[in-house]
């Protein structure tokens, strides 16, 4: 997300979604994004502009990623977007057997023997990622998430906008899950591409941090207690300073000054663009509704540690909708006065009609309302035990529900 000029607050928004390329016949991971982007550039590259949209490889020849070209003045209209460029991308894999899938994790793939890393363009920087940290592992190579990307306009703005992300980050599981299923067994987690994520980069920890940025609301504070901190650790690693840069930094929220955005990761992608935008438009509809001190003020956002929100994320990855949210004064500030506690499903649920009334998007949220996350929602047709076979029936539905913008299970 780039701009000529800072974007004040909430003028412009970025959108990045990643899908899994397929088999046709069997549904296996198959690495060939590299084609996708000949077959498009009559050369091997890792971008295609695409008009309003803008697509490029990720670190693994599996995955490809769909994002808005530059940043967009409204997140309306948006969905009918991608999914006419998955259509096209499909299209492209017809020819070659193959299809994207959606959710945030392959059900069965092993990434100890079936990862490839992107091999082209920029891949000494995947190389030095994979020299670290060893890539081959879930938490790298099989993690497909939607990225928003927010603007600030000067040094204040990024304070505000930082202080409300990390309030908003610890739910984001609770409303996205949707990987609940690894290497054919059901997970403990409702969103295991979270738990992967958060401990792929243990071997330096400041790396990722504790998933929760640290409550710091200036650039200065920022570099000095979070970049540099991450820079100096990777330095004996990384002697050539090949990862010396922002986009290292693996938190759950990252600010991105080279761009004046800060982008939010905890985000699991769904199983269609029309549910992917509309969980974007109630985040970033949360996120405006706390900067804009709606329900208390900036000061008593900065407050927040570190533990109880990072305390919060991880039940959320655990149990999704179903995570309690016991601390009152956290909901007091989302604007939910339940001295008792909630569930975080009545909280997504209360947010969602109070943010988006009368809008399309809740009613595309009405069945999260009515059947939970995409990751429930998954494990409920599934049952226990289930097999292979069950398994890819429910996941070449779920690649139908992409090629068709609709929803799964819905209402």
């Amino acid at each position: 997300m780039t701009h000529a000029q800072p974007l004040r607050l909430f003028e412009g928004y970025g959108v990045e979604l990643e899908y899994m390329i397929v088999r046709e016949d069997s549904l296996d991971a198959l690495p060939i994004a590299d084609k996708i982007f000949e077959s498009v550039a009559g050369t091997i590259t890792g971008e295609a502009d695409r008009g309003a949209l803008h697509w490029s490889n990720e670190l693994v020849l599996h995955v490809i990623e769909l994002k808005t070209n530059g940043p967009v003045p409204t997140l309306a209209g948006l969905a009918p977007r991608f999914a006419r460029d998955v259509l096209d991308i499909n299209r492209l894999l017809q020819t070659m057997g193959a299809r994207l899938m959606p959710t945030a994790m392959h059900p069965w793939m092993n990434p100890d023997t079936e990862t490839r890393l992107w091999p082209h363009d920029c891949s000494e920087i995947y190389e030095a990622f994979d020299r670290i940290f060893r890539c081959t592992g879930h938490g790298w190579s099989n993690v497909q998430s939607v990225h928003l990307n927010l603007p600030f306009g000067d040094d204040d703005e990024f304070g505000r906008l930082h202080a409300a992300i990390r309030l908003v980050l610890p739910l984001l599981p609770a409303l996205a899950a949707s990987s609940p299923i690894v290497e054919l067994q059901r997970s403990p987690f409702l969103d295991a591409r979270m738990d992967f994520y958060r401990t792929n980069a243990r071997r330096i920890p400041s790396v990722a941090g504790r998933i929760i940025p640290e409550p710091v609301f200036s650039e200065d504070e920022y570099r000095t207690q979070i970049l540099k901190t991450i820079y100096d650790d990777l330095s004996p690693f990384d002697p050539d300073a090949i990862l010396r840069d922002e986009w290292v930094n693996a938190r759950g929220a990252i600010a991105r000054f080279v761009r004046n955005t800060i982008e939010i990761r905890v985000i699991d992608v769904q199983e269609c663009p029309k549910a992917d935008l509309a969980i974007v438009q109630l985040v970033a509809a949360l996120v405006q509704a706390l900067v804009e001190e709606r329900w208390c003020s900036y000061e008593t956002q900065k407050r927040w540690a570190v533990e109880p929100l990072e305390a919060l994320l991880l039940t959320s990855i655990r149990d999704a909708e179903a995570a309690p949210v016991t601390d009152s004064n956290f909901l007091s500030c989302i604007g939910f006065c339940k001295e008792d506690g909630c569930s975080a499903h009545t909280l997504w649920t209360h947010l969602a009609r109070t943010l988006l009334p009368d809008t399309p998007e809740l009613e595309i949220l009405q069945t999260y309302i009515a059947r939970g996350t995409l990751a429930r929602r998954i494990v409920t047709r599934l049952g226990q035990p289930f097999d292979r076979k069950e398994l890819t029936s429910i996941y070449r539905e779920l690649c139908l529900c992409l090629a068709e913008d609709r929803l799964f299970g819905a209402i």
